[in-house]
């Protein structure tokens, strides 16, 4: 029988710990030799210098081990708003995840996002509950709290303890077991400590059990007629009804520990062996399929890639090469697994979502045609929020930068290019910290010198009236293309091109598909250059042209139509407005609230324990800018914040 495959994900808010739980859950499976501190910047998963430098994720990094006879592929996920997109990638390629929730602050604001994320892609998810070590923060408040809010029933499966206000082990209500620390740092079964001798924490372990029996009793007839009659009900069916309980949407196994410490790593470890699904049955005739894509200086770009067969070296179609990726290091392998990932080298260039068949041909994704989200839709989610000037410093360097750009917008799906017929880049993008990193990864790994002007808010552009019809002919040569079209608004954000029935009658495909192209690029830059136009209903009402117009004339033509169409007095802005969630000391309220209003901050929602001051505010992106350092001043480090895109409103300025 081959080696079971698990396919995890480890997601949280920022700062609740989750790079640490993955060293540490690295190195109980014995893959370093000690676990790297995200503090120190030696996190084996954050391998980036930028990952290094900010102390954050960025890539979802790849990590392989094994544990108790079954194989993991391990995805760390950024929990950095920036870097949506790549959670959304990871969470196509695996069957559980851990939710990391820390004690300190409780349920927060992308614990949440992650939970939505998790429940929208039917991941299964267990809980872990982080920095425990600390006995000031509470573990009951943390485990209501997560009801709550997350609306799931916390099953608790292992209890901190502590001695003389520091932890010194779990106990695990499965097992029935303590684990402390060998001399040399491991996780490992207490053989002194048994439940049964009363020894401190032996009726709490006792009444946990009971709780998780009476929990998993509702999933398994065989342990709820036990616990009718009153008998004991072995562990080894427990864990068949807690099986059963994990699949469900109403709870949630939650495991209580310290990363920092070591401590209820091992049991959460085992549990993912235990209570994830195996990986599922691929259609046959099917290589695999691409699930991100990387690029490292010296070797190129390549696609991380799940396997959808059993294949040895010598079937491999021709020019490809797969090996394991950890972190960024490339180990060749002889042969691939169903359901497994790896690293792939193709001779050609690969899509995020392609399908790869087995004689090495490959399908870009379609809406619906896989379990991986298609990029096009991932696109969709993620607006770009700012747009940034990028031009060559040499001429000679052009194509060099633009073929740069183009490949780091193919492996993010929330990062967009587009060209400038003046010879340079606006880069959109979701946040600051991404345009940070890119501009930073465009150096290192592309070896690009450009000159970024400041990143500037994107605005939306929407159509006030309606306009048109205009005519508008272009020539080259012997070739003319004629166009004449009209636009009027539209309630949503939406884009529709209604074309006359003449035209869709007598044109050929590619004319239409360029038609559609041309006028849908023209929409991306906007007429005032401040953001997109939106909300645009383009009719054309005539369209013809000569045999052998090429498509860069199409596009001439349909954007010269548009500029003459559409006249800045037609077009209104509308201005992004964020939603802030922040928490701070209380000592800080005053002057974290009076910060936040001085930037036209609308504080809608006050709240707190007397310790903790929370606060919602709407806010306008552009007085944003910057604001970690300055909210980082005026709490002396202390504040932590989130932000989220909340809608856009007509601008005053």
């Amino acid at each position: 029988m081959s080696q079971p495959i698990r396919n995890i994900a480890i997601l949280a808010h920022v700062d609740a710990g989750k790079t640490t739980l993955s060293e540490r859950i690295l190195f109980a499976a014995g893959e370093v030799r000690r676990p790297g501190r995200v503090e120190d910047g030696l996190a084996t998963m954050d391998y980036m210098p930028e990952e290094k430098e900010r102390g954050i994720t960025i890539e979802s990094g790849v990590a392989h081990f094994e544990w108790k006879d079954s194989w993991f592929n391990f995805i760390d996920t950024p929990g950095h708003v920036d870097f949506g997109a790549e959670v959304d990638m990871a969470l196509s390629a695996v069957e559980g995840a851990v939710l990391v929730v820390s004690a300190a602050s409780g349920v927060e604001t992308q614990t949440i996002a992650a939970f939505k994320k998790l429940r929208e892609a039917g991941v299964r998810t267990i809980l872990f509950v982080n920095k425990l070590d600390n006995p000031d923060y509470s573990l009951d408040d943390t485990l209501i709290n997560i009801e709550e809010i997350l609306g799931v029933r916390p099953v608790l499966m292992t209890l901190p303890q502590y001695e003389n206000g520091r932890m010194t082990g779990v106990l695990d209500v499965l097992s029935q077991s303590r684990l402390t620390h060998s001399d040399t740092g491991e996780e490992v079964v207490d053989d002194g400590w048994n439940v049964e001798d009363g020894w401190d924490g032996s009726r709490e372990l006792k009444q946990h059990y009971a709780e998780a029996v009476e929990f998993a009793s509702s999933f398994d007839d065989e342990v709820l007629k036990l616990a009718m009659d009153g008998k004991r009900v072995p562990p080894k069916m427990l864990l068949r009804g807690l099986k059963a309980l994990a699949n469900s949407d109403d709870y949630a196994l939650c495991y209580a520990g310290s990363a920092m410490e070591g401590f209820g790593v091992r049991s959460l470890v085992t549990a993912l062996t235990f209570f994830l699904p195996d990986v599922p049955e691929f259609n046959e005739g099917e290589l695999g399929q691409v699930i991100r894509l990387r690029h490292f200086k010296g070797v190129g770009e390549i696609s991380l890639f799940r396997s959808h067969t059993d294949m040895e070296r010598k079937a491999w179609p021709a020019g490809f090469e797969f090996s394991r990726l950890k972190a960024n290091l490339l180990q060749p392998v002889d042969e691939i697994r169903s359901g497994d990932i790896y690293a792939m080298r193709t001779p050609f260039e690969t899509e995020l979502g392609q399908t790869i068949y087995l004689d090495g041909s490959g399908v870009s994704p379609e809406p619906g045609a896989s379990n991986l989200e298609p990029t096009t839709s991932i696109r969709d989610k993620y607006q770009p929020l700012l747009q940034t000037r990028v031009e060559c410093l040499g001429s000679e360097d052009y194509h060099h930068v633009e073929k740069s750009l183009n490949t780091l917008g193919r492996m993010d799906p929330s990062f967009r290019v587009q060209k400038d017929d003046g010879g340079f880049w606006y880069l959109h993008t979701v946040g600051e910290v991404q345009l940070d990193v890119l501009l930073a990864r465009l150096k290192r790994e592309f070896g690009c010198e450009v000159r970024a002007g400041s990143p500037e808010v994107r605005w939306q552009e929407r159509l006030c009236r309606d306009v048109g019809p205009v005519e508008n002919t272009f020539q080259l040569g012997p070739h003319k293309i004629s166009i004449k079209v009209s636009a009027t608004p539209l309630d949503s954000d939406a884009h529709d091109i209604r074309l006359s029935a003449e035209f869709l009658e007598t044109a050929p495909r590619e004319i239409l598909a360029g038609v559609r192209s041309a006028l849908l690029e023209s929409t991306e830059v906007g007429i005032l250059g401040k953001g997109a136009l939106v909300g645009v209903c383009f009719e054309v009402h005539e369209f013809t042209w000569t045999d052998g117009a090429l498509p860069p004339m199409i596009k001439k033509a349909c954007a010269d139509a548009v500029t003459k169409l559409i006249k800045p007095a037609d077009v209104q802005l509308y201005e992004p407005i964020m939603e802030l969630s922040l928490e701070c000391p209380v000592n800080f309220a005053g002057l974290v609230t009076g910060d936040i209003q001085a930037r036209d901050g609308k504080v809608k929602e006050i709240g707190g324990d007397g310790k903790t001051h929370f606060l919602k505010a709407d806010i306008p992106l552009r007085k944003i800018f910057g604001y970690a350092t300055g909210v980082r001043s005026i709490s002396k480090g202390t504040a932590l914040y989130s932000m989220k895109l909340l809608g856009y409103r007509p601008a005053t300025v």
